[in-house]
This record gives C-alpha cells, structure tokens and sequence, in this order.
C-alpha cells in the first residue's frame, strides 16, 4: 500500500511545487503536531468476502447487502494480518491521529445510527495495538502518547425515536447517545426533516421549533451542533439560537465555489460569534476552483485570513480503500439512491473531475495540507491550530 499513498503525494507536490526548504518543514511539523480531522473516515478493508457474495446469489435486499458490506470493510476483514498492516501504515503516512468518526447512517432511524456505530466501537475494541476509544478530549493527546490512533464518534443524523409521545421524550435519544460516545451530530442530512432543511432543498427553509429544542439539547448534553449538511438558512438559525460552539465539520468557502454544500459569508460569520469553525472538505468537486489540493488551500486560506485562524479547521470527508470489495462471478446489483443521499453527480455541477484532482485532496495526502499552510506563510502555531487544535478546542468547550 505505500506504494500507493507515495503515487497519491508525488501527484500532490506536482500540483503544488512546494520550495524544499517549505516542503521538509511543513512535513517535520504535521508529525510532530496533534492533527484532528474535523470529519473522516478511518481507512477502509477490503478483499473477498464470502459472506456477501452469498447475500447478494440469494437476492438480498439492498439494506441487507449494505451492512454486510460494511461489516466485512470496517471490521471482519481485518482479521486478515496483512489487512491490519496495511491499516497501519495508512495511518503513519497520513500522521493524523484522531478522526471525527462518521458512525452513524445519514438520517434519524436509531435503529440505522445504532449499526454503524457498533462497526466503529467494535474497530476501536478489536485493534488495541493500533486503536484506543476516545470518550472525553482530554484522553485524546494521551492516545498520541502512547502511538495509537482515536475515533471520536460523530453521526450523521439526530437519533429521534418514532414511539415518542412528547418533545422530551423525542430529546432524551440525544442524551442517549451521549452516553454511547458520540460527540457531534448533523442537524440535517441534505434532505427537510422534522428539525430544519437540508442544504440540498431549494425552498432554504430555517430552523423549526422542534430544531430549536434539539439544539438546546444538544448544548445541555454536551453534542456539537454540525450543519456540514444543512441548508444556509437552517445553518444560520442553528448558530443563532446556539449557546455553544456550532461547527461546518466538512464544508467549503461559498465566496470560492457555489456548490449547495459551501457556506456563505453570513453563515460562517454566525458560526465564528459562537466560537465554532469551518472545516474545508476534501472533495473537488465542492471547492470548484483548481478542484484539487490547491483549492482545497485556497479555501482555508479564505476562511483564515477572513474570518481569523481560530473558525478554520480541515474535515476531509474522505478514506483510503485499503483493498477493493471482491464479489467473484456475481454482478452486484444496483439500487436506487436512498431517501436521505440526494446528491446530484459531480458532473452535473462541475464538470469532468480527473482521477489526480481527486487523489490529491485525499486523506493520506493530510501532511501535504499542512505544506500548503507553510507555502502560505501561516506560523507554526496557526497551522497547529487548523489542523487539529480548533476541533480539540472546541470539544473541550462543549462539554464545558
């Protein structure tokens, strides 16, 4: 696999002709930081697996076949040695060392929140030589210390149960989840549900009463508000109403690039007076621009230098693949989009994106990031603030 992440960073540097002198410091400084990616993905495995294969010969339903997937690339396949090596060494190169863990299923179903999270739980409780949980920020430099990684759990929906009869009642899942280590939460998840809109609905309704409540509750519970998926107006509202820090976990800059999951000015200027951040995506095809490594700078540039260092963090929203999924002699049948995805093809807004734009915003690439930041000129202590020190701050505030 190291022969890949290095083919990932020489495509990066061609991009960004870093000076010697910047690329040795920037590289010297990312490893000897804390790094907290605002979002991501721990990397995925990968190989054959049987256990699929088999639901998909006997007409699995889509659901069915997902969380099998799921299961064998966050956990079953790393009982493979060579599978956990690799793990290992994705790691190491990236030099992050805590993810803010996407661990539950995009929408308000418990019960789907419930299944991704028991995957990443599970990771962190199966690997002790490479993984630690991560409950409270405090633990988390300490994790460093000892050379292992942290996830800190974050789902991509507010837990609301169906059965319950009050709006207390609705609240207390927040509380719930709390408890089972999840630390951020998205409001919304492209789509309108019962708390506001998604950033992909055209009417850009705001905050509803009951989105009020929910993040009221949020605060009281110690849960970061995240509006990476909510619609401008709802985002806005959000950092309102919020006594606590509210965060873009994986956004981009709307003064750079008009995708529907950028930020306008007025939305981050609102997230920036409850003390929350920005944090820049990974994507291309958000940041528009160059759609490479160099927008992705360009975009942490903007939201630094006009909104101060302390509302800019890095939340890639991306992973490595690890190996690739292998279903032998079986086509894997394709489903229409779920409910809550809503996602328009890359295409459709930009344009063709090519293979190397998207492989040099990757997360193996996250020294590079910290390159670029050298390349702009920012301090050392500026950098070590944007690439994990904002996100630390503002956990530790939350749960204040």
């Amino acid at each position: 696999m190291l022969k890949h992440f290095e083919n990932a960073r020489k495509i990066a540097l061609e991009m960004m002709q870093p000076s010697k002198k910047d690329l040795e410091h920037g590289l010297e400084l990312h490893y000897n930081s804390f790094v907290f990616d605002a979002y991501g993905f721990t990397p995925l495995g990968g190989g054959y697996a049987e256990q699929v294969e088999k639901l998909v010969s006997e007409n699995a339903g889509r659901d069915e076949v997902k969380f099998a997937i799921e299961e064998f690339m966050m956990n079953s396949s790393f009982k493979n040695p060579e599978m956990r090596k690799a793990l290992r060494e994705a790691w190491d190169f990236s030099g992050v060392d805590c993810n803010f863990q996407n661990s539950g299923l995009e929408g308000n179903d418990i019960e789907n929140l419930i299944k991704r999270l028991s995957f990443y739980t599970y990771m962190t409780d199966s690997m002790p030589e490479i993984y630690e949980r991560a409950i409270f920020p405090d633990q988390l430099e300490g994790i460093r210390e000892r050379g292992h990684k942290a996830l800190f759990m974050t789902t991509n929906g507010v837990p609301l149960s169906a059965k319950y009869v009050s709006t207390d009642e609705a609240l207390n899942q927040i509380s719930v989840f709390f408890k089972l280590g999840v630390r951020m939460m998205h409001l919304t998840y492209n789509r309108r549900n019962l708390i506001g809109d998604g950033c992909a609905e055209k009417s850009n309704a705001g905050l509803s009463d009951f989105g009020r409540q929910v993040v009221a509750a949020m605060n009281r519970a110690g849960v970061i508000p995240d509006v990476a998926h909510s619609g401008q107006r709802t985002s806005l509202e959000a950092a309102l109403c919020s006594e606590k820090p509210v965060v873009a976990s994986h956004s981009a800059a709307g003064k750079l690039s008009t995708h529907y999951r950028a930020k306008c000015d007025e939305v981050i200027e609102a997230i920036k007076k409850t003390n929350g951040f920005i944090g820049i995506c990974g994507h291309p095809w958000f940041l528009q621009g160059k759609m490479n490594i160099n927008a992705m700078i360009d975009h942490i540039d903007y939201v630094a230098k006009t909104y101060g260092v302390d509302h800019v963090a890095i939340g890639t929203d991306n992973t490595p693949m690890l190996a690739a999924l292998e279903l032998k002699n079986i086509a894997y049948p394709q489903y229409r989009p779920i409910w809550e995805q809503y996602w328009q093809h890359p295409d459709d807004v930009n344009g063709t994106m090519t293979s190397e734009q998207y492989v040099s915003s990757s997360w193996v690439n996250w020294p590079l990031f910290t390159v670029g930041l050298v390349q702009r000129g920012y301090s050392d202590k500026d950098i070590r603030k944007i690439i994990g020190g904002n996100v630390l701050r503002v956990c530790r505030e939350t749960l204040q």
